[in-house]
């Protein structure tokens, strides 16, 4: 006998059809996290500096780093703290990263790294960056991620970085299809329209070029105080993604920009201070869901000079990219080669300290079983499966080591 209850059906059709909208708006507004890799970093390279050799140069300087200041895992794990087994499996996945793909995510930037050149000159670099990245695509020697940071939406240097855009793309695609790891970067917003600009120029190249609609993403650095807290005293990031239309892949934290325009001191101006911390909690919350990613900024204290002035820079950069991690900003900006080494050192370390837990508690949780004192929900199954996911992403940890097989912890993930 069917159980019986008090509410008409109509009452619940009703109700589904007045929420109806809502569904579908919040469909929209927040799809859920990407399944596709997160660079772990991101590295600017001034335009006029970018050739075919950069990403190489650079884990070849960040070997080189290695070999001098810590030649061995003992060595490596006397510097950060770690120990045995762990400073071991470190030592060589870092040094294997280094060889094989020293750079995930590049930026040309032809912004605050490369800044104002006459015209032609900057036309010049624009179509060399293209030809250089289409070359270093088709031979494999590219980043999975590449792109440009133009300049801003700013008046003064609005049409300047218009034309450099499309000068980058228009000669990408002279030499075939644009890459599937392309990002463009939109520095220096202040206001939604800025972003809803941005946006437009994405539509109206794709409507040019014949390319698919939304086929152009962009990142959006948040370094400037508006950016954060609008005139009206309200949030303005959220807004910010709203205004690029499906389009924004990514929050970026401008670390120097924005502590320099809260007034923070040369001295004081770092991805932990406080006011770093509130701006990049107000993105994180308005990014939660909508699938755009958020990378923490960068420190500029350079590991070079004496052993005694690299290990010092060394335990900085490695400290604070830990601290990014456990704040769950995945990726970061590195300034120099020589960061490179605590990069990955950080990153691996963070992911195979947990791996033990991570996977006992996820195989609990599938099997329906107890595991000691921690019972999980679905939500924190969820975490479990994007740390065990997001170690693997970045060749933490290796395939064998997870207890469920990828499509399936991309699932549990919820990754879409």
């Amino acid at each position: 006998m069917p159980a019986e209850t008090t509410l008409a059906e109509a009452v619940r059709t009703r109700i589904g059809a007045a929420l109806a909208a809502t569904d579908a708006e919040l469909a929209r507004r927040y799809p859920g996290d990407r399944a596709a890799r997160q660079p772990v970093h991101t590295v600017y390279v001034p335009a006029d500096a970018f050739d075919v050799g950069t990403v190489r140069d650079w884990g070849d300087r960040a070997l080189a780093a290695l070999d001098a200041h810590a030649p061995d895992a003992a060595a490596l794990g006397a510097v950060l703290g770690l120990t045995g087994d762990l400073a071991a499996e470190v030592h060589d996945r870092v040094r294997a990263k280094l060889r094989r793909e020293p750079v995930e995510d590049l930026r040309i930037d032809f912004e605050d790294g490369y800044g104002a050149r006459p015209g032609a000159e900057e036309d010049a670099a624009a179509v060399a960056a293209a030809r250089t990245l289409a070359a270093a695509v088709a031979d494999g020697t590219a980043p999975p991620y590449a792109g440009i940071r133009m300049k801003c939406m700013e008046a003064a240097v609005r049409d300047r970085g218009i034309r450099t855009l499309d000068l980058f793309l228009t000669t990408l695609l002279d030499g075939g299809a644009l890459p599937d790891g392309l990002v463009l970067t939109l520095p220096k917003v202040t206001f939604p329209e800025q972003v809803a600009a941005m946006a437009d120029l994405c539509g109206e190249f794709e409507r040019a070029a014949g390319l698919p609609a939304g086929r152009l993403g962009f990142e959006i650095q948040i370094e400037t105080t508006q950016a954060v807290l609008g005139p009206d005293g309200t949030a303005t990031v959220p807004r910010l993604i709203d205004a690029a239309g499906g389009r924004a892949t990514a929050l970026h934290y401008g670390t120097f920009d924005y502590s320099a325009a809260c007034g923070v001191s040369a001295a004081h101006q770092a991805m932990d201070h406080p006011a770093a911390d509130h701006a990049k909690a107000v993105m994180q919350v308005a990014a939660a869901g909508t699938g755009v990613r958020l990378s923490d900024g960068s420190t500029n204290v350079l590991p070079v000079g004496p052993t005694a002035d690299v290990h010092s820079a060394w335990r900085l950069h490695y400290g604070l990219v830990r601290r990014s991690l456990a704040r769950a900003y995945y990726q970061g900006w590195d300034m120099h080669p020589a960061h490179l080494p605590t990069r990955y050192a950080a990153t691996y370390a963070f992911y195979r300290e947990g791996l033990a837990a991570a996977a006992a508690r996820l195989t609990a949780y599938t099997s329906r079983t107890a595991s000691g004192p921690v019972l999980d929900e679905p939500a924190t199954a969820r975490a479990l499966a994007g740390y065990l996911l997001r170690g693997l992403h970045c060749g933490a940890l290796a395939p064998g080591e997870v207890p469920v097989p990828l499509p399936a912890l991309t699932a549990l993930a919820g990754a879409a």
